[in-house]
């Protein structure tokens, strides 16, 4: 069973990181606005940019996310596994995902950079400063204890984003 599991985990580190795939849910609100009937989101989450050793497989992953021509685009957090830094070699992959209602993300727990030693408090407020930062160079809009209103018409929803 142990050697199962060592399989499993090192398909997860060679190739999972890469194994994209696309999975569409149909929600039903009682109260949604009429207008916003069929609107449609594309969220995907915990990139852990650190990982990525291949920027083809990067860019067609942003490719199959703008396929799918959704209204709204929201990433969920873990856009790095501990440094900011990670993420730059990609801006430019995932800087290219649009949607007509818009870009938005929040932080996820790794994101913080808690899981790895610091040599001072201050170098772990820059790397989250500098990766809140390059949120901003994707064009994403990082939602942090803040909400926006979507408008369709006379119609609104809204779109909150928590910190961790």
């Amino acid at each position: 069973m142990s050697s199962i599991s060592i399989l499993i985990f090192a398909y997860g580190i060679l190739k999972g990181q890469y194994a994209y795939r696309v999975i569409k849910h149909t929600l039903y609100f009682d109260d949604l606005p009429l207008s916003f009937d069929g609107f449609t989101i594309t969220q995907i989450s915990d990139v852990h940019a650190g990982s990525f050793t291949d920027p083809k497989a990067v860019q067609k992953g942003s490719d199959m996310i703008n396929a799918q021509k959704s209204d709204l685009f929201v990433f969920t957090g873990d856009l790095v596994n501990n440094k900011a830094s990670e993420i730059k070699p990609y801006i430019n992959h995932f800087s290219q995902i649009k949607a007509p209602f818009g870009q938005f993300s929040v932080l996820g727990n790794h994101d913080y950079g808690d899981y790895m030693k610091w040599p001072s408090e201050t170098a772990k407020a820059e790397n989250l400063q500098q990766l809140k930062n390059y949120h901003k160079d994707l064009g994403f809009k990082l939602l942090l204890d803040e909400h926006i209103e979507l408008k369709k018409g006379d119609a609104k929803i809204i779109l909150a984003g928590i910190e961790n």
